[in-house]
Protein backbone atom coordinates (compact mmCIF):
# COMPACT_ATOMS: atom_id res chain seq x y z
CA UNK A 1 0.00 0.00 0.00
CA UNK A 2 2.91 2.36 0.66
CA UNK A 3 3.41 4.71 3.64
CA UNK A 4 1.55 7.55 1.87
CA UNK A 5 -1.56 5.50 1.17
CA UNK A 6 -4.58 7.77 1.61
CA UNK A 7 -2.73 10.98 0.70
CA UNK A 8 -4.21 12.71 -2.34
CA UNK A 9 -2.04 14.83 -4.63
CA UNK A 10 -3.08 17.04 -7.53
CA UNK A 11 -0.09 17.72 -9.79
CA UNK A 12 -0.08 20.53 -12.32
CA UNK A 13 2.00 19.19 -15.20
CA UNK A 14 5.49 20.58 -15.60
CA UNK A 15 8.99 19.38 -16.42
CA UNK A 16 12.00 18.18 -14.43
CA UNK A 17 11.75 18.18 -10.64
CA UNK A 18 7.95 18.52 -10.40
CA UNK A 19 7.18 15.29 -12.27
CA UNK A 20 10.01 13.52 -10.40
CA UNK A 21 8.53 14.61 -7.07
CA UNK A 22 5.04 13.48 -8.10
CA UNK A 23 6.43 10.13 -9.24
CA UNK A 24 8.19 9.67 -5.89
CA UNK A 25 4.97 10.42 -4.03
CA UNK A 26 3.14 7.87 -6.19
CA UNK A 27 5.91 5.32 -5.53
CA UNK A 28 5.32 5.86 -1.82
CA UNK A 29 1.62 5.09 -2.18
CA UNK A 30 -0.01 8.49 -2.64
CA UNK A 31 -2.95 8.81 -5.00
CA UNK A 32 -1.77 11.33 -7.59
CA UNK A 33 -3.66 12.83 -10.52
CA UNK A 34 -1.81 14.94 -13.07
CA UNK A 35 -3.55 17.90 -14.73
CA UNK A 36 -2.37 18.94 -18.18
CA UNK A 37 -3.65 20.79 -21.22
CA UNK A 38 -6.10 18.65 -23.23
CA UNK A 39 -3.87 18.92 -26.31
CA UNK A 40 -0.88 17.63 -24.34
CA UNK A 41 -2.89 14.64 -23.12
CA UNK A 42 -3.97 13.80 -26.67
CA UNK A 43 -0.38 14.13 -27.96
CA UNK A 44 0.90 11.85 -25.19
CA UNK A 45 -1.72 9.24 -26.07
CA UNK A 46 -0.45 9.18 -29.67
CA UNK A 47 3.26 8.96 -28.83
CA UNK A 48 5.69 8.56 -25.95
CA UNK A 49 4.49 9.78 -22.58
CA UNK A 50 6.15 12.76 -20.89
CA UNK A 51 9.20 12.21 -18.69
CA UNK A 52 8.51 10.63 -15.31
CA UNK A 53 4.74 10.43 -15.74
CA UNK A 54 4.50 6.89 -14.38
CA UNK A 55 2.08 5.88 -11.68
CA UNK A 56 -0.63 8.47 -12.11
CA UNK A 57 -3.30 9.18 -14.70
CA UNK A 58 -3.39 12.43 -16.66
CA UNK A 59 -6.54 14.52 -16.89
CA UNK A 60 -6.92 17.10 -19.62
CA UNK A 61 -8.12 20.40 -18.11
CA UNK A 62 -8.39 23.75 -19.86
CA UNK A 63 -7.76 26.19 -17.05
CA UNK A 64 -8.87 29.09 -19.25
CA UNK A 65 -12.40 27.72 -19.37
CA UNK A 66 -15.07 27.87 -16.65
CA UNK A 67 -15.44 24.08 -16.70
CA UNK A 68 -11.69 23.60 -16.35
CA UNK A 69 -11.50 26.05 -13.46
CA UNK A 70 -14.39 24.32 -11.74
CA UNK A 71 -12.79 20.89 -12.15
CA UNK A 72 -9.44 22.12 -10.81
CA UNK A 73 -11.07 23.71 -7.78
CA UNK A 74 -13.04 20.55 -7.10
CA UNK A 75 -9.79 18.55 -7.06
CA UNK A 76 -8.07 21.12 -4.85
CA UNK A 77 -10.89 20.86 -2.31
CA UNK A 78 -10.45 17.08 -2.14
CA UNK A 79 -6.64 17.00 -2.15
CA UNK A 80 -4.06 16.91 0.60
CA UNK A 81 -1.29 18.30 -1.60
CA UNK A 82 -1.11 20.61 -4.61
CA UNK A 83 2.18 20.44 -6.52
CA UNK A 84 3.03 23.06 -9.15
CA UNK A 85 6.22 24.07 -10.91
CA UNK A 86 5.42 27.29 -12.78
CA UNK A 87 7.14 30.65 -12.53
CA UNK A 88 5.93 32.85 -9.66
CA UNK A 89 2.54 34.37 -10.38
CA UNK A 90 1.47 31.84 -13.00
CA UNK A 91 -0.93 29.97 -10.71
CA UNK A 92 -2.32 33.26 -9.41
CA UNK A 93 -3.09 34.32 -12.99
CA UNK A 94 -4.98 31.05 -13.42
CA UNK A 95 -7.07 31.87 -10.36
CA UNK A 96 -5.45 29.04 -8.41
CA UNK A 97 -2.91 30.82 -6.24
CA UNK A 98 -2.23 29.79 -2.63
CA UNK A 99 -4.67 32.24 -1.08
CA UNK A 100 -7.54 31.01 -3.24
CA UNK A 101 -6.72 27.33 -2.79
CA UNK A 102 -6.17 27.55 0.97
CA UNK A 103 -9.51 29.32 1.27
CA UNK A 104 -11.08 26.38 -0.57
CA UNK A 105 -9.14 23.84 1.50
CA UNK A 106 -7.42 25.13 4.67
CA UNK A 107 -5.68 21.75 5.17
CA UNK A 108 -3.99 21.86 1.76
CA UNK A 109 -0.21 21.64 1.47
CA UNK A 110 0.55 23.94 -1.46
CA UNK A 111 3.99 22.99 -2.84
CA UNK A 112 5.73 25.35 -5.25
CA UNK A 113 8.73 23.95 -7.14
CA UNK A 114 10.83 26.56 -8.93
CA UNK A 115 14.43 27.26 -9.89
CA UNK A 116 14.93 30.62 -8.21
CA UNK A 117 12.17 30.58 -5.58
CA UNK A 118 9.12 32.77 -5.08
CA UNK A 119 11.09 35.97 -4.40
CA UNK A 120 14.46 37.54 -5.14
CA UNK A 121 15.82 39.45 -8.15
CA UNK A 122 15.81 36.38 -10.43
CA UNK A 123 12.49 34.89 -9.31
CA UNK A 124 10.77 35.45 -12.67
CA UNK A 125 13.80 34.77 -14.89
CA UNK A 126 14.03 31.60 -17.00
CA UNK A 127 16.65 29.00 -16.12
CA UNK A 128 17.60 25.36 -16.06
CA UNK A 129 19.50 23.06 -13.71
CA UNK A 130 23.01 24.30 -14.47
CA UNK A 131 21.97 27.96 -14.11
CA UNK A 132 20.75 27.38 -10.56
CA UNK A 133 23.86 25.49 -9.44
CA UNK A 134 26.05 28.09 -11.17
CA UNK A 135 25.18 30.84 -8.67
CA UNK A 136 25.58 28.98 -5.37
CA UNK A 137 29.10 27.60 -5.82
CA UNK A 138 28.09 24.05 -6.65
CA UNK A 139 28.89 23.97 -10.36
CA UNK A 140 32.20 25.79 -9.87
CA UNK A 141 33.30 22.95 -7.59
CA UNK A 142 32.77 20.13 -10.09
CA UNK A 143 35.53 19.41 -12.58
CA UNK A 144 39.20 18.68 -12.92
CA UNK A 145 42.12 20.97 -12.21
CA UNK A 146 42.83 23.23 -15.15
CA UNK A 147 39.52 22.36 -16.82
CA UNK A 148 36.09 23.99 -16.93
CA UNK A 149 33.23 23.19 -14.57
CA UNK A 150 31.39 20.01 -15.59
CA UNK A 151 27.57 19.93 -15.31
CA UNK A 152 26.60 16.74 -13.40
CA UNK A 153 23.83 15.87 -15.89
CA UNK A 154 20.81 17.46 -14.15
CA UNK A 155 21.11 15.47 -10.94
CA UNK A 156 22.22 18.26 -8.62
CA UNK A 157 19.79 21.08 -9.42
CA UNK A 158 16.65 19.43 -10.78
CA UNK A 159 16.56 16.28 -8.73
CA UNK A 160 18.88 16.54 -5.71
CA UNK A 161 18.24 20.20 -4.97
CA UNK A 162 14.73 20.28 -6.43
CA UNK A 163 12.59 17.15 -6.34
CA UNK A 164 14.06 15.77 -3.11
CA UNK A 165 13.60 19.05 -1.27
CA UNK A 166 10.04 19.67 -2.42
CA UNK A 167 9.15 16.12 -1.31
CA UNK A 168 10.85 16.81 2.03
CA UNK A 169 8.83 20.00 2.33
CA UNK A 170 5.56 18.24 1.47
CA UNK A 171 6.13 15.45 3.96
CA UNK A 172 7.17 17.92 6.69
CA UNK A 173 4.06 20.04 6.12
CA UNK A 174 1.85 16.93 6.24
CA UNK A 175 3.39 15.97 9.60
CA UNK A 176 2.93 19.50 10.98
CA UNK A 177 -0.69 19.47 9.81
CA UNK A 178 -1.40 16.61 12.18
CA UNK A 179 -0.98 18.96 15.14
CA UNK A 180 -2.14 22.28 13.68
CA UNK A 181 -4.88 21.02 11.38
CA UNK A 182 -3.73 23.58 8.82
CA UNK A 183 -1.93 23.40 5.51
CA UNK A 184 0.73 25.81 4.33
CA UNK A 185 2.78 26.92 1.33
CA UNK A 186 6.08 25.13 0.62
CA UNK A 187 8.55 27.28 -1.36
CA UNK A 188 11.10 24.83 -2.77
CA UNK A 189 13.80 26.35 -4.99
CA UNK A 190 16.53 24.46 -6.78
CA UNK A 191 19.01 27.25 -6.04
CA UNK A 192 18.33 26.77 -2.30
CA UNK A 193 18.29 22.97 -2.22
CA UNK A 194 21.47 22.52 -4.22
CA UNK A 195 23.19 25.13 -2.02
CA UNK A 196 22.20 23.14 1.06
CA UNK A 197 23.66 20.00 -0.52
CA UNK A 198 26.98 21.89 -0.49
CA UNK A 199 26.90 22.23 3.31
CA UNK A 200 29.88 19.96 4.00
CA UNK A 201 31.97 21.62 1.30
CA UNK A 202 31.18 25.09 2.64
CA UNK A 203 32.08 23.90 6.14
CA UNK A 204 35.38 22.46 4.89
CA UNK A 205 36.12 25.73 3.11
CA UNK A 206 35.41 27.67 6.30
CA UNK A 207 37.97 25.55 8.14
CA UNK A 208 40.57 26.06 5.45
CA UNK A 209 40.21 22.48 4.26
CA UNK A 210 38.78 23.22 0.82
CA UNK A 211 40.16 25.41 -1.96
CA UNK A 212 38.13 27.30 -4.55
CA UNK A 213 40.65 25.98 -7.07
CA UNK A 214 38.70 23.20 -8.75
CA UNK A 215 40.14 19.67 -8.84
CA UNK A 216 42.63 20.17 -6.03
CA UNK A 217 40.62 18.93 -3.06
CA UNK A 218 40.08 15.53 -1.52
CA UNK A 219 36.62 14.91 -3.02
CA UNK A 220 36.83 16.65 -6.40
CA UNK A 221 39.43 14.43 -8.15
CA UNK A 222 42.29 16.35 -6.55
CA UNK A 223 43.26 13.40 -4.37
CA UNK A 224 44.67 10.38 -6.26
CA UNK A 225 42.86 8.01 -3.92
CA UNK A 226 39.46 9.54 -4.69
CA UNK A 227 39.18 9.47 -8.46
CA UNK A 228 38.40 7.33 -11.50
CA UNK A 229 41.04 5.43 -13.45
CA UNK A 230 41.20 3.93 -16.90
CA UNK A 231 41.92 0.22 -17.17
CA UNK A 232 43.55 -1.89 -19.89
CA UNK A 233 40.28 -2.23 -21.83
CA UNK A 234 39.47 1.50 -21.84
CA UNK A 235 36.82 1.11 -19.16
CA UNK A 236 37.11 2.59 -15.70
CA UNK A 237 37.08 1.87 -11.97
CA UNK A 238 36.14 4.17 -9.11
CA UNK A 239 38.60 4.53 -6.23
CA UNK A 240 37.42 6.11 -2.96
CA UNK A 241 39.76 4.88 -0.22
CA UNK A 242 39.84 7.91 2.10
CA UNK A 243 40.36 6.24 5.49
CA UNK A 244 43.79 4.73 6.21
CA UNK A 245 42.59 1.14 6.53
CA UNK A 246 40.82 1.37 3.16
CA UNK A 247 43.84 3.01 1.58
CA UNK A 248 46.04 0.18 2.89
CA UNK A 249 43.67 -2.38 1.34
CA UNK A 250 43.83 -0.50 -1.96
CA UNK A 251 47.62 -0.53 -2.00
CA UNK A 252 47.61 -4.23 -1.16
CA UNK A 253 45.29 -4.96 -4.07
CA UNK A 254 47.59 -3.05 -6.40
CA UNK A 255 50.62 -4.91 -5.10
CA UNK A 256 52.22 -1.70 -3.82
CA UNK A 257 53.92 -0.97 -0.52
CA UNK A 258 53.13 2.18 1.39
CA UNK A 259 56.76 2.31 2.51
CA UNK A 260 57.82 2.94 -1.08
CA UNK A 261 55.33 5.73 -1.70
CA UNK A 262 54.75 9.27 -0.43
CA UNK A 263 52.35 9.67 2.48
CA UNK A 264 48.66 9.47 1.52
CA UNK A 265 47.94 13.05 2.65
CA UNK A 266 51.14 14.60 1.30
CA UNK A 267 49.39 16.87 -1.17
CA UNK A 268 52.61 18.01 -2.84
CA UNK A 269 53.26 14.43 -3.90
CA UNK A 270 49.73 13.58 -5.01
CA UNK A 271 50.86 13.72 -8.68
CA UNK A 272 53.45 11.01 -7.88
CA UNK A 273 50.80 8.77 -6.33
CA UNK A 274 48.37 9.41 -9.19
CA UNK A 275 50.92 8.43 -11.82
CA UNK A 276 51.81 5.24 -9.97
CA UNK A 277 48.19 4.22 -9.43
CA UNK A 278 47.29 4.94 -13.05
CA UNK A 279 50.25 2.91 -14.27
CA UNK A 280 49.25 -0.17 -12.28
CA UNK A 281 45.52 0.10 -12.99
CA UNK A 282 46.20 0.18 -16.73
CA UNK A 283 47.71 -3.32 -16.54
CA UNK A 284 44.35 -5.13 -16.13
CA UNK A 285 40.84 -4.78 -17.43
CA UNK A 286 38.05 -3.22 -15.43
CA UNK A 287 36.46 -6.56 -14.67
CA UNK A 288 39.78 -8.12 -13.69
CA UNK A 289 40.24 -5.34 -11.14
CA UNK A 290 36.67 -5.84 -9.95
CA UNK A 291 37.56 -9.46 -9.25
CA UNK A 292 40.82 -8.51 -7.51
CA UNK A 293 39.11 -6.10 -5.15
CA UNK A 294 35.83 -8.03 -4.90
CA UNK A 295 34.33 -7.46 -1.48
CA UNK A 296 37.58 -6.13 0.04
CA UNK A 297 37.67 -2.95 2.10
CA UNK A 298 39.55 -1.05 -0.62
CA UNK A 299 36.52 0.97 -1.75
CA UNK A 300 37.10 0.13 -5.41
CA UNK A 301 34.18 -0.61 -7.73
CA UNK A 302 33.80 -0.90 -11.51
CA UNK A 303 32.04 1.97 -13.29
CA UNK A 304 29.07 0.39 -15.04
CA UNK A 305 26.95 1.75 -17.85
CA UNK A 306 23.18 1.96 -17.50
CA UNK A 307 22.96 -1.09 -19.77
CA UNK A 308 25.28 -3.06 -17.47
CA UNK A 309 24.01 -1.91 -14.07
CA UNK A 310 20.92 -4.18 -13.73
CA UNK A 311 23.09 -7.29 -14.10
CA UNK A 312 25.45 -6.52 -11.21
CA UNK A 313 24.70 -8.97 -8.38
CA UNK A 314 24.15 -6.28 -5.76
CA UNK A 315 22.01 -4.07 -7.99
CA UNK A 316 20.00 -7.13 -9.02
CA UNK A 317 19.57 -8.33 -5.42
CA UNK A 318 18.35 -4.91 -4.28
CA UNK A 319 16.30 -4.17 -7.39
CA UNK A 320 18.02 -0.79 -7.53
CA UNK A 321 17.79 -0.85 -11.32
CA UNK A 322 15.48 -3.36 -12.99
CA UNK A 323 15.56 -4.85 -16.48
CA UNK A 324 12.14 -6.15 -17.47
CA UNK A 325 10.48 -6.81 -20.83
CA UNK A 326 13.10 -4.74 -22.62
CA UNK A 327 12.73 -1.79 -20.25
CA UNK A 328 15.21 -0.42 -17.71
CA UNK A 329 13.91 1.48 -14.70
CA UNK A 330 15.04 2.30 -11.15
CA UNK A 331 13.28 0.56 -8.29
CA UNK A 332 11.48 2.49 -5.53
CA UNK A 333 13.48 4.09 -2.72
CA UNK A 334 13.70 4.22 0.22
CA UNK A 335 12.52 0.81 1.46
CA UNK A 336 9.94 0.17 4.18
CA UNK A 337 9.48 -3.08 6.09
CA UNK A 338 5.73 -2.80 6.77
CA UNK A 339 4.43 -0.55 4.02
CA UNK A 340 6.61 -1.07 0.95
CA UNK A 341 6.38 1.36 -1.92
CA UNK A 342 5.66 0.36 -5.49
CA UNK A 343 7.65 0.53 -8.70
CA UNK A 344 5.34 2.74 -10.74
CA UNK A 345 7.75 2.45 -13.68
CA UNK A 346 7.19 -1.30 -13.94
CA UNK A 347 5.59 -1.94 -17.38
CA UNK A 348 3.15 -4.27 -15.67
CA UNK A 349 2.16 -1.76 -13.01
CA UNK A 350 -1.65 -1.30 -13.21
CA UNK A 351 -1.85 2.46 -13.50
CA UNK A 352 -5.26 3.69 -12.33
CA UNK A 353 -7.54 5.54 -14.71
CA UNK A 354 -8.78 9.08 -14.16
CA UNK A 355 -12.21 7.70 -13.33
CA UNK A 356 -10.76 5.33 -10.73
CA UNK A 357 -8.82 8.10 -8.99
CA UNK A 358 -11.80 10.45 -8.99
CA UNK A 359 -13.99 7.71 -7.52
CA UNK A 360 -11.37 7.06 -4.84
CA UNK A 361 -11.45 10.78 -4.02
CA UNK A 362 -15.25 10.74 -3.86
CA UNK A 363 -15.65 12.83 -7.02
CA UNK A 364 -17.78 12.35 -10.12
CA UNK A 365 -15.82 11.61 -13.31
CA UNK A 366 -18.31 13.69 -15.28
CA UNK A 367 -17.12 14.42 -18.80
CA UNK A 368 -13.50 13.66 -17.90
Amino acid sequence: MGPLHGIRVVEFAGIGPGPMAAMLLADLGASVIRLDRPAAVEAAARSARPHMSAGRPVMGVDLKSQDGQARARELVQAADVLLEGFRPGAMERRGLGPDTCLDLNPRLVYARMTGWGQNGPLASVAGHDMNYIALNGALHSIGRSGGPPVPPVNLLGDFGGGAMFVVTGILSALVERQSSGRGQVVDAAMVDGSALLMSMVYEDRGRGGWSDERGTNYLDTGAPWYDVYECADGRHVSVGCIEPQFYAAFLEGLGLSGADLPDQWDQENWPVLRERFAEVLRTRTRDEWAEVFGDTEACVQPILSMAEAPDHPHIRARGSVVRKDGSLYPGPAPRFDRTPGRATRDPEFPEPSVAEVLAEWGLDAGAS
